[in-house]
C-alpha cells in the first residue's frame, strides 16, 4: 500500500520491463513464471490475433507469419501497436514497482522491417515516446525451438528475427541485456539480479 501511494504521488515510477526475442525462445514461459511469483505481467497479444486471422481465412496452408497472409497487414500491425501501447499505459496503474511485458512496442517495427512492410513515422513516435526501463532479449535456442499453429516461423527465420529485434531496439536507444540459456528459474534469477543491481 505504501509503494502504491508513492507511485501514485509520482515519487516512485513503475519500472516497465520488456522481454523480447525471436519465436520460441522462452518468453511466454518466463512471463508465466514471473506472474506466479507475484509480478504484474502483460501477455503477448498477437497469438490470439493470429489464430483469429487464420480462422477467418478458413485455410490451414497459410504463410509463416500473420503479416504475410492477413487481408490488411497494415491494419493488423496498427492493432498490435495500439494494443501494446495500451498495455504500456495500463502498467502505470500497477500497485507494484515492477511490471513485465511479453514483447514491447518496438517489436512491431522489427517484424514489419523483416517482412519489408512500410510504416509511417507515427509508429516510430510510439517507440520514442513510450520507453521501457529495461529490455531483456532471448537469443535463438534450437534445443527448445518448436512451431505451432500460432507460431509459424522456422528456426532460421528466428535467427534473422533476432537480428532485426536487436537492431530495432538499439535504434531507439536501448541497451539490451541478453538472457543466457538455462532453466526457467535460472533465467528469472538472471533477470531479477540485473534489475536489483541497477
Amino acid at each position: 500500500m505504501i509503494t502504491f501511494t508513492l507511485i501514485k504521488q509520482g515519487i516512485l515510477k513503475v519500472k516497465k520491463i520488456a522481454i523480447t526475442g525471436g519465436p520460441s525462445t522462452g518468453k511466454t514461459a518466463l512471463i508465466q513464471q514471473l506472474q506466479k511469483k507475484g509480478y504484474p505481467c502483460f501477455h503477448e497479444i498477437i497469438r490470439e490475433m493470429t489464430l483469429k486471422a487464420k480462422q477467418e481465412l478458413h485455410n490451414k496452408a497459410v504463410g509463416s507469419n500473420p503479416l504475410t497472409f492477413v487481408k490488411d497487414p497494415f491494419a493488423f500491425n496498427k492493432k498490435i501497436l495500439d494494443g501494446r501501447t495500451k498495455q504500456f499505459l495500463e502498467a502505470d496503474k500497477s500497485a507494484k514497482p515492477v511490471v513485465f511485458f511479453d514483447r514491447g512496442i518496438p517489436d512491431v517495427l522489427a517484424y514489419m522491417d523483416f517482412f519489408k512492410q512500410d510504416y509511417p513515422c507515427s509508429f516510430e513516435n510510439h517507440c520514442n515516446i513510450y520507453q521501457y526501463h529495461q529490455v531483456f532479449i532471448l537469443p535463438p535456442w534450437e534445443a527448445i525451438f518448436k512451431s505451432d499453429n500460432e507460431r509459424m516461423e522456422s528456426f532460421q527465420e528466428g535467427i534473422a528475427l533476432h537480428e532485426y529485434l536487436s537492431n530495432t531496439y538499439k535504434k531507439f536507444g536501448y541497451h539490451l541485456l541478453s538472457i543466457p540459456e538455462g532453466s526457467i528459474e535460472e533465467r528469472i534469477h538472471f533477470i531479477l539480479t540485473c534489475l536489483k543491481n541497477q
